[in-house]
């Protein structure tokens, strides 16, 4: 692999290729600063990855990419881009259902891939990260989820809060869900509610 590309691991459901002419919906997962490197089994420590690795079966396929040691998402959205554009030309992806959820350095690269390119996706759920209140008015018309614990040591609750006012005052109608006594992790319990999957794959990109 070109130094240029992003290492990556790609999951597709089971029932993909059986039908030539289906288009599946696209998650794309930012996971945080620990996962960093270039082993891709670090990427199943936490997430959809881990939860694919334990044999969860999901209705998507799931584009997981990897930050190279010592580098950040928002200094890679240009190769984040051409990633999901490599899989968008080769694979059946349904691009009115595109997702972007990340958790942490994730989260942060969440509200900056969103920003960078709001046409893109459906639907984003930041995860215990932050973003730049300025952009609010470029996203504030996608549909957003953000979680956040409100005992978090390393990414403190104020910063999705800063982003959730700023997308309101701007016009957006935002989610937001405060785990009350949640530290850093608050992304396990996002990801395993079925709920949370029910909302994502609802969105759907207006023609």
């Amino acid at each position: 692999m070109s130094k240029s590309k992003l290492k990556f691991s790609l999951y597709l459901p089971n029932e993909y290729g059986q039908d030539k002419s289906r288009r599946w919906p696209l998650v794309i997962f930012l996971h945080g600063a620990g996962e960093r490197g270039d082993d891709l089994e670090k990427l199943k420590v936490h997430g959809p990855p881990k939860l694919v690795a334990r044999g969860k079966q999901f209705p998507f396929i799931l584009l997981s990419p990897q930050c190279p040691d010592n580098e950040w998402w928002n200094n890679k959205l240009d190769k984040l881009i051409n990633l999901i554009d490599d899989v968008k030309e080769n694979y059946r992806v349904d691009k009115s259902r595109i997702y972007l959820t990340g958790i942490s350095m994730g989260g942060y690269g969440s509200w900056g891939l969103a920003a960078a390119q709001p046409e893109r996706f459906a639907a984003v759920a930041p995860i215990c990260g932050g973003g730049d209140s300025n952009t609010a008015h470029l996203i504030k018309d996608i549909p957003i989820w953000t979680f956040h614990g409100d005992k978090d040591p390393t990414v403190p609750l104020a910063k999705s809060q800063e982003m959730v006012d700023a997308i309101r005052a701007a016009g957006g109608n935002p989610m937001f869900t405060i785990y009350p006594g949640v530290d850093h992790d608050s992304w396990t319990r996002t990801y395993e509610s079925d709920e949370f999957w029910d909302w994502m794959m609802e969105q759907k990109k207006k023609k």
